[in-house]
């Protein structure tokens, strides 16, 4: 696979002329979506720096999905590989976390096509359920924006898909290479000036870089479209059919014998998802819009995974019996006692089902009417959202394989069995306000009431059953001033809030944690979280500017400042022997603070003879301060600097585990000939503290540079070839780091307790591209 790759290398070397130009357009005004529903306002408006992104960026750089073009190219963004799977990232956006693991508390929502896209069951976001090839437009919003409700805690990414008018042609790719991945998609789209419809169908399997691996992701994508003169109703229509692995963190002993070695397998996720949702905007008159959806969601999410285990033989004289850590004896769910003869006790097998059934609507009103004969902007919405959970769980004893995989015994423990229905309700209500009393400067306030309810119905006892209640109003405020036509500046204030998900609220007690993402027990309630936001910095476009008879230079930068304020934090605690088992706290107050900076330009040379005709390039980097502000004592009993019991210490000012200080990333794109386009870009992480180790007493987690290459060849108007080459130097790094107890299924060598989530070896794929 690799000689035919670099096959392609040598017949084509490169790309498209247009790689990388709708990175920047500085002749044209940008514009970005004002709430989840739309309103699209100039960027210079906004009293935030909102970063975007279209899918002709995506397509350029040859991203695998969106969370591919997340962490290589947008500012601020980092990534920790905890499961080594392209479509399970943990994805960070100022020290806040969007991901579809349950133990980790989630700061960031995600939209699309102005529906949430969050599981309601845990705020988490499953990265497969999006099509990376069906989208037309990305933004990320910074910031605690109480615009884009519940959970914008650090931001919100609002993701608008393509429709038959932005998509009118026809377009089929393919690639394979590395770890057997391959990638087929099919992208059609046709309009007549009144109907259009757009379709994208995907396949995607790899066998994954590390053992036992396997990945399988299939997508289908639709879109009907009607416009008129006063308005736009869409239809979408999208299904998902996913089995993910993700096999997780690995003793750091035993990676450096074996990099792609796995600890326990299988570690299996499948995603079926059913979408459907009517969109679409309509101008009552030339100063009045209406817009607004209504979606109906299916999701059901399976999960396998094999894990090393808390139970063991009992004590003499009642060693016949299997008994829990406490020396209590185990029961199966029929209520006998596990006798060890029937019995295997060196692993367990766990299994869980979820089933979300989730619909709403939401609607809002612009009014564009001057107010005291000022420029104004008035807009008003509500949103009804409502998910129905079904959650089963169970733990199945079993005996681990030569090759650290699984057999089960068919005996399944009662004490970890979970059947648990939830109805999760949200009601929300907002306002923006936009005056412009001066030419060039924008006033705004706006603000959002949220009323969640949360009813939990246990099915196999009564300890999971309650209901819960959260209300808040958070408001925002501030300020942008383009003072020259290359110069501006905004500031801000926000306050936004994240209620406990029903996955918190039943594992929430220090005294016996949880296995997630699977056990829960009836523990304290927790209280919601609360971040207040201040941003503020300076903007600007450099006109092209003459080097020379045939050189011109431009530029677009930003720079700016940053601090956020969580109040009664939700953490995930480690705090069990095993590396998922803990708890979910409220730890009272943490800060993210820093600096954000970043350049995107270009300079062209028409200038014969010249070994380009235009070099592009992109430059971002975060100083990032992620710390608790209230001292507290952290259970982490594998944590070799923990004390006799096992907890430690946290003081005001240590370092939040799993973010880098430091993040730098650049992207270079250099037209050599006008259909021969060579890129390259690299991402800089300093080192992060293990999660487990929240008083930062070990050595952290090494910093590490990645560098990726990609190019691609425009045979004509119809055919492309491209090549990328992820992780050009084949580096060996880290992007995670975990405590355990390896020893009790490797032997007693492996007594060191740090795991890690390594990074992708270097990978080598090449494709096709045909657009008509």
């Amino acid at each position: 696979m690799r000689q035919s790759i670099l096959g392609i290398w040598v017949l084509t070397l490169a790309t498209s002329p247009a790689l990388g130009e709708a990175m920047l357009e500085l002749e044209k005004i940008e514009v970005v979506e004002e709430t989840p529903l739309g309103g699209d306002v100039s960027a210079t408006q906004l009293p935030a720096h909102v970063q975007t992104a279209t899918g002709q960026d995506l397509e350029n750089t040859q991203s695998f999905a969106i969370s591919d073009y997340l962490q290589n190219y947008l500012g601020s963004v980092t990534v920790n590989e905890a499961q080594n799977n392209p479509f399970q990232p943990d994805i960070q956006y100022r020290g806040f976390t969007a991901s579809p693991l349950l133990g980790l508390p989630q700061g960031l929502t995600v939209y699309f096509n102005g529906v949430r896209f969050n599981e309601p069951f845990g705020d988490t976001l499953n990265w497969d359920l999006i099509p990376e090839g069906a989208i037309e437009r990305l933004e990320l919003h910074p910031g605690s924006d109480p615009l884009y409700g519940l959970n914008t805690l650090g931001g919100a990414i609002v993701v608008r898909s393509k429709t038959g008018f932005s998509f009118p042609r026809h377009q089929l790719e393919g690639y394979a290479g590395s770890f057997g991945r391959h990638n087929e998609e099919l992208s059609s789209g046709w309009n007549n000036g009144r109907l259009g419809y757009f379709l994208h169908l995907r396949h995607f399997e790899e066998d994954g870089w590390r053992d036992f691996s396997p990945s399988h992701v299939r997508q289908a994508f639709g879109v009907l479209s009607l416009r008129g003169k006063a308005g736009a109703l869409n239809l979408t229509l999208a299904g998902n059919d996913n089995d993910l692995t993700g096999n997780g963190a690995v003793p750091i002993q035993l990676f450096r014998q074996e990099q792609r070695a796995i600890f326990t397998h299988p570690d299996e996720t499948s995603n079926r998802m059913f979408f459907s949702n009517l969109d679409g905007d309509l101008w009552l008159n030339d100063r009045i819009q209406l817009s607004g959806n209504a979606y109906y969601r299916f999701n059901r999410i399976r999960t396998f995974n094999a894990d090393d285990t808390n139970f063991a033989r009992c004590l003499p004289p009642e060693d016949a019996f299997m008994c829990d850590e406490a020396g209590e004896k185990l029961e199966d769910v029929a209520g006998a006692e596990v006798l060890a003869s029937g019995a295997v006790d060196s692993a367990t097998n766990n299994f869980s089902q979820t089933r979300q059934r989730g619909y709403g609507a939401a609607v809002q009103t612009a009014f564009l009417y001057d107010l005291f004969g000022l420029e104004n902007r008035l807009v008003t919405g509500f949103s009804f959202d409502q998910a129905q959970i079904r959650f089963n769980f169970d733990t199945e004893l079993a005996r681990l394989t030569e090759s650290r995989g699984t057999e089960g015994s068919g005996v399944l423990v009662a004490e970890p069995r979970v059947r648990l229905d939830s109805q999760i309700t949200h009601f929300g209500g907002f306002f923006l306000e936009q005056l412009t009393p001066v030419k060039d400067l924008t006033l705004s306030v706006s603000g959002r009431f949220n009323a969640t309810h949360i009813d939990l119905k246990d099915k196999f006892g009564t300890e999971l059953s309650g209901r819960h209640t959260f209300n808040r109003f958070n408001p925002a405020a501030g300020i942008a001033y383009q003072m020259l036509p290359e110069l501006g500046m905004y500031g801000r204030y926000s306050v936004s809030s994240r209620a406990p998900t029903p996955v918190e609220l039943t594992c929430a007690d220090p005294e016996a944690p949880c296995r997630l993402p699977n056990a829960f027990l009836a523990d304290p309630p927790l209280k919601q979280v609360v971040a207040r936001s201040w941003e503020a910095g300076f903007r600007g476009t450099f006109d092209p500017i003459p080097l020379g008879d045939a050189l011109s230079v431009r530029a677009r930068w930003h720079a700016g400042f940053f601090l956020t304020k969580n109040h009664d934090d939700i953490l995930f605690i480690s705090a069990g022997r095993l590396t998922s088992q803990g708890f979910f706290s409220n730890v009272g107050k943490t800060r993210r603070q820093g600096l954000e900076a970043n350049l995107t330009g270009e300079f062209a040379n028409q200038a014969t003879g010249v070994w380009f005709n235009k070099l592009r390039y992109h430059l971002n980097y975060t100083f990032l301060d992620a710390t608790f502000r209230t001292p507290f004592l952290a259970p982490s009993p594998n944590n070799p600097a923990a004390d006799e019991s096992g907890r430690l210490p946290v003081r005001r000012g240590d370092r939040i585990p799993g973010l880098p200080e430091h993040t730098f990333k650049f992207s270079l794109d250099v037209d050599i000939l006008p259909q021969f386009t060579l890129g390259m870009s690299g991402v800089y992480n300093s080192d992060r503290f293990f999660r487990g180790d929240e008083a930062n007493l070990n050595d952290p987690v090494p910093g590490f540079w990645v560098f990726n290459l990609r190019s691609a060849y425009r045979i004509n108007r119809y055919v492309q070839l491209f090549l990328r080459v992820d992780n050009l130097f084949d580096k060996r790094y880290q992007t995670f780091g975990l405590f355990g107890e390896a020893d009790r299924v490797l032997g007693e060598e492996f007594d060191d307790a740090r795991f890690i989530g390594p990074g992708a070896p270097r990978g080598i794929w090449g494709g096709i591209r045909l657009q008509l």
